[in-house]
């Protein structure tokens, strides 16, 4: 059965609306804690307040995506499709969304193209395929006015379990990520390792101006550092550092305890 697509772009990238984002990486004993304190400062999304969450990434064959991200680029930008729930939830035709996410310091944006596929084309043992045509993925990225010098392909699939919220005084969105786990596709590449989970959670606050709202700002699961994390760029490091090692479930310069 041929991909079928739902919508058109008709964005032009530079004229994007933007967006900031602060992430705040938790250790594994911060997220129970997080969770509760973010159920007493915000109300639950209005849409789907929690659902697992599935991306395939794309990127050059010398991953020049995660190498623009791992070194902290001015302009980064990430190729992914994305869909929603588990293998148990796969049936007959698929929903799933090409995204490309495009970041310039700390203000990003997000073009998407929603398309139909069949649930087989998302099963694990067939994301080695791309799960849409090579002509389409880049067609799509052209219209969206980027253009990569050099061929995309399937490098990792990333799950993770999303808890949406509202922020009770001003509705900012807040997001909290866990249970983040990949699986390499692209072969020759890492330890062959699947389903490699990284330990803690993230919490992502998204609005239109770096402020955080008031009840946020004196939170103390945020006294921590805020970051740049990239699950896409973490789990890639993950699966390429020797199994076992320390710090190898770790983000970047941090040693996670439990």
């Amino acid at each position: 059965m041929a991909v079928q697509l739902i919508n058109i772009p008709v964005t032009i990238r530079n004229n994007l609306p933007q967006r900031f984002e602060r992430k705040y990486y938790l250790g594994p004993a911060q997220v129970d804690f997080a969770t509760g304190l973010l159920r007493q400062l915000c109300l639950p999304a209005d849409d789907f307040p929690w659902e697992q969450i599935n991306s395939l990434y794309f990127d050059t064959p010398d991953l020049d995506q995660h190498e623009r991200s791992s070194s902290g680029d001015y302009f980064k930008d990430k190729v992914r499709i994305r869909w929603y729930g588990n293998e148990k939830d796969l049936r007959g035709i698929q929903n799933i969304y090409l995204e490309l996410k495009s970041r310039q310091g700390f203000a990003s944006t997000k073009q998407r193209l929603r398309l139909q596929v069949p649930a087989e084309n998302i099963l694990p043992e067939n994301l080695g395929r791309g799960i849409i045509p090579q002509t389409l993925l880049m067609n799509t990225l052209y219209g969206f006015g980027y253009f990569p010098s050099r061929p995309l392909l399937p490098v990792i699939m990333i799950s993770y379990w999303r808890y949406r919220y509202s922020e009770i005084m001003s509705g900012q969105r807040v997001s909290l990520d866990c249970r983040i786990n990949s699986t390499m596709i692209m072969p020759g590449y890492g330890n062959g390792e699947k389903n490699l989970e990284l330990p803690g959670g993230i919490i992502e606050i998204k609005g239109q101006s770096m402020e955080l709202p008031e009840t946020l700002r004196h939170a103390r699961i945020l006294y921590t550092d805020w970051t740049r994390f990239s699950k896409y760029s973490a789990c890639i490091d993950s699966h390429t550092d020797a199994p076992g090692s320390v710090g190898q479930l770790s983000p970047s310069g941090r040693v996670v305890r439990f």
